[in-house]
């Protein structure tokens, strides 16, 4: 396997896109040798999710499209990024029992340190940002405990 591999999509900024970027990056990982049914790539699709989600709604349609980067840097870290042209950085909420939404980066801050690995946003040349998870690669590891069970 090479020492860096890359892919990215960019998408309309339309709900319908989530589940698109979450295939896309599903099936970038099988190719890598990821397992579907791994943990990991459980935890990379709702991290995906969550971050496609927040450039959808977050942005207010000033964004048309957001892209998703893939990379694998020495079989050693994999990064995902979510870039949108909005300048509106993301921001934890206070996460009110009465709130319907807000949580996202709280759930993407934890999903990331639970499985050692990192958040990070930089600024992108147009005005915009790109919110990073850095994970450490594990292509080989427990199935997912639904995939488990057979359920």
């Amino acid at each position: 396997m090479a020492d860096h591999q890359e892919a990215s999509i960019t998408l309309p900024s339309d709900p319908v896109s989530v589940a698109a970027a979450r295939r896309y990056v599903g099936e970038v990982l099988g190719a890598w040798g990821l397992p579907e049914d791994a943990v990991t790539a459980d935890t990379v699709r709702l991290i995906v999710s969550e971050l496609a989600t927040n450039s959808v709604q977050h942005t207010f349609g000033k964004s048309p499209t957001f892209t998703v980067d893939v990379r694998l840097e020495r079989e050693e870290w994999l990064r995902i990024g979510v870039t949108d042209s909005h300048p509106r950085w993301p921001k934890r909420l206070p996460a009110a029992v009465q709130q319907d939404n807000g949580r996202g980066m709280v759930i993407i801050r934890w999903l990331a340190a639970e499985a050692g690995g990192r958040l990070s946003v930089s600024p992108t040349e147009d005005g915009g940002k790109t919110v990073w998870i850095a994970l450490p690669w594990q292509p080989v590891d427990a199935p997912a405990a639904g995939a488990a069970r057979g359920c």
